[in-house]
């Protein structure tokens, strides 16, 4: 039966690449969706001729490594087109002491190499670290299509159960596969506020619509429009601000004319407030006590997954109904470690979270994505 190539882990060469290291159940179809899911160009380069090249993979490789790499009962690595000069080269079998030699965790038994441009830029700001990229380029952070594509990994790991091994500095980066729990329906179907309120309810009856502003009229603000203290006439906002200083800015000095365009602006106002606009977005609210908030909040969505942007039913538009958690202390959510309270916090929500996003798909149908826009086969929510 064929084998993976081995890795070569004792190749001086690998030290300075990032590395996608992935529990043995993880296909490489696997992979490739996730990277179809944020790169629109990925794809399979079939050159394996290509790949087994000793530059082509991690650098100078010596002639020994190079003729094990290529055994007849191997399986060549493929090349995964991410990005314009960035690609990703595996899968490659680890031993367990490749694993360990490479500071992996032991449960580590495929790995997939990637090749970028090293482009990096200031050192990272203080503040939250949820990936741990600010730990493992403490000189500098990278930027551009090396950004992007360790961004990208380090998602990948988390979804997959897996680490990022990062070049040069060597740091593993094993991201929480619970940390991000929120989700995202998309569909082309609009809820009303108070239907999506009924089917959150339906889960959750705390649920409420979050509340909109008064639309009672009381009339223009102090020092806006007629200033009934004062003799007829029009006087500006203080500070000089506001529509009476736009009038004078284009010249209109004639009394009745001012009077009349400052009449059409109130009652447009008063128009609005008693009889608003349809919504164009909408949230609703449920109030989870010590363990934060859950919304769901309503919009129309122009940035799409990548797999979804060519399918007939996003053509007309795509309504993304989010189901967001807020915990207590929000400052918990950029975390690389964050603290036992809100790991409790956070594994009551996810349920919450799961289920809301269950309804809402089944009241409207569409798709639903993570976090990291990779999409979630709803059997799996």
């Amino acid at each position: 039966m064929a084998r993976l190539t081995r890795l070569p882990a004792d190749d001086p060469g690998l030290r300075d690449r990032h590395i996608l290291a992935l529990p043995p159940d993880v296909a490489a179809d696997e992979v490739e969706v996730l990277a179809i899911s944020r790169f629109a160009n990925a794809r399979w380069e079939e050159t394996p001729q290509d790949v087994l090249q000793p530059r082509g993979i991690i650098g100078p490789m010596t002639a020994a490594l190079g003729i094990r790499a290529v055994g007849a009962a191997t399986v060549p690595p493929r090349t995964l087109r991410l990005a314009r000069l960035s690609t990703l080269n595996g899968p490659f079998r680890m031993e367990t002491g490749d694993a360990v030699s490479l500071g992996l965790p032991a449960t580590s038994t495929l790995a997939y190499i990637l090749v970028c441009p090293r482009e990096r830029g200031e050192k990272p700001y203080p503040g939250g670290d949820r990936d741990g990229l600010k730990r493992a380029f403490p000189d500098g952070m990278p930027i551009r299509e090396e950004e992007r594509v360790l961004q990208w990994m380090v998602a990948a790991a988390r979804r997959l159960g897996g680490s990022v091994r990062t070049g040069g500095s060597g740091t593993v980066l094993t991201p929480d596969v619970d940390s991000a729990i929120d989700l995202t329906v998309l569909s082309d179907s609009w809820l009303e506020p108070e239907d999506a309120l009924r089917v959150v309810q339906s889960v959750l009856p705390r649920a409420r619509l979050s509340e909109a502003a008064s639309g009672t009229w009381t009339g223009p603000q102090p020092g806006v429009g007629r200033d009934a203290g004062a003799q007829p006439g029009w006087v500006a906002e203080a500070g000089g601000r506001g529509l009476s200083a736009a009038l004078d800015q284009h010249g209109v000095t004639d009394e009745v004319e001012r009077r009349r365009l400052m009449d059409e602006a109130a009652a447009y106002d008063e128009l609005m407030l008693a009889v608003p606009p349809a919504p164009e977005a909408f949230g609703v609210l449920v109030d989870l006590g010590h363990d934060g908030m859950l919304s769901v909040e309503a919009g129309v969505e122009t940035a799409l997954p990548p797999l979804m942007r060519e399918l007939p039913w996003t053509k007309n538009g795509v309504v993304a109904y989010r189901v967001h958690w807020e915990p207590p202390f929000i400052e918990e959510l950029e975390a690389e470690r964050p603290s036992f309270e809100h790991r409790v916090a956070r594994s009551r929500a996810a349920p919450l979270v799961q289920a809301v996003a269950r309804v809402v798909h089944g009241a409207i149908g569409g798709e639903i994505a993570d976090e990291a826009d990779f999409l979630v086969d709803p059997e799996d929510v």
